[in-house]
């Protein structure tokens, strides 16, 4: 006991030491177990809402391309005689609201975003999943023109009245010689 008491005193410093070490190793224990229950769980539980708004917009997104369908079109550029050929193919996995009816005609309207816009429509088609339009628009227009615009291509009931049920569109700063294929999400109509 005199033994102890002695070193208890002088132990004191090295107990409340080791009672500071052993407090620090379980009191950063606490503390990393606090942080990691707390903050992982937080940062988890943010994940998890992120992660599931982000599934919830990728699926929101699949869902969109799953009901609204691809535009598949192919372009190029004739530098020798300054010419855009657009070729509308078709549409895949086309879908539109029920309010168009069960086969509405449909077409695809394209637009170069130029300062002033140049149009073009497809011939309308019966309504289906796959429709294609195998059409080519050519124009003259200087390749730097083209370069600083969009090409819009609007999908558009005809029947049994005209109304935009979707929309993509792709920059033209790629533009070349070689004639290109592009497969675009169509996306609900901008408001």
């Amino acid at each position: 006991v005199s033994d102890l008491r002695p070193s208890a005193l002088p132990g004191s410093l090295d107990v409340s030491r080791s009672m500071f070490d052993l407090r620090s190793p379980p009191h950063r224990a606490i503390k990393r177990y606090d942080s990691v229950s707390s903050v992982p769980s937080s940062t988890s539980s943010r994940k998890d809402s992120q992660g599931s708004n982000r599934s919830l917009d990728t699926v929101t997104l699949s869902g969109d391309e799953r009901d609204f369908g691809r535009l598949n079109v192919k372009l190029c550029y004739v530098s020798s005689v300054e010419q855009i050929w657009i070729t509308v193919l078709h549409c895949k996995d086309l879908s539109w609201p029920s309010t168009c009816g069960e086969n509405p005609r449909i077409c695809v309207k394209g637009i170069l975003t130029l300062p002033k816009p140049v149009h073009f429509k497809s011939s309308a088609k019966e309504g289906s999943n796959d429709i294609e339009f195998m059409e080519t628009f050519v124009f003259a227009i200087k390749l730097q023109s083209l370069q600083a615009v969009r090409l819009v291509f609007k999908i558009q009931t005809q029947t049994p009245r005209k109304k935009t049920i979707g929309e993509c569109s792709l920059a033209l700063q790629e533009l070349s010689s070689q004639e290109s294929s592009h497969w675009l999400d169509i996306s609900p109509p901008s408001k």
